[in-house]
């Protein structure tokens, strides 16, 4: 059983029933939520001319290893309505894995911890609540 910590954000339609359906959709089928931040609005990153995000970081137990983990989570995003837009783009959903235990992965599809984390004052303060 690992503890990993993901990243949650939402910034089109009913943003907070955006984060609670997907929390419940990671809580069924990636892993046991063990932890919740509150809930916190933030600018638009990378892309500025969008609607504000809110953002939510949660604390997972799971028995799932990385790449099936985040084949999972991307599944999810799609179900909730996630659709391709552009890099930093607008979204119904965006599920990071911030970090998994003490593994440290880069391969083309996933980097863990994520490489946002120094950049995104948000992933920081998740990571320092969650941990």
């Amino acid at each position: 059983m690992s503890k990993v910590i993901l990243a949650l954000g939402t910034n089109l339609g009913n943003r907070k029933s955006n984060l609670k359906r997907a929390i419940r959709s990671i809580n069924y089928f990636a892993g046991q939520v063990i932890k919740k931040t509150t809930i916190l609005e933030t600018k638009p990153f990378g892309v500025k001319n969008q609607p504000y995000f809110l953002n939510q970081g949660i604390l997972i137990k799971t028995n799932l290893p990385p790449h099936l983990l985040l084949k999972v989570l991307k599944t999810i995003e799609k179900s909730t309505g996630r659709f391709k837009t552009f890099r930093w783009g607008p979204r119904i959903i965006d599920i990071d894995i911030l970090s998994y235990g003490t593994l440290r992965i880069s391969t083309a599809k996933l980097r863990i911890p994520h490489p946002g984390i120094s950049s995104r004052k948000f992933f920081q303060e998740i990571i320092t609540k969650l941990k």
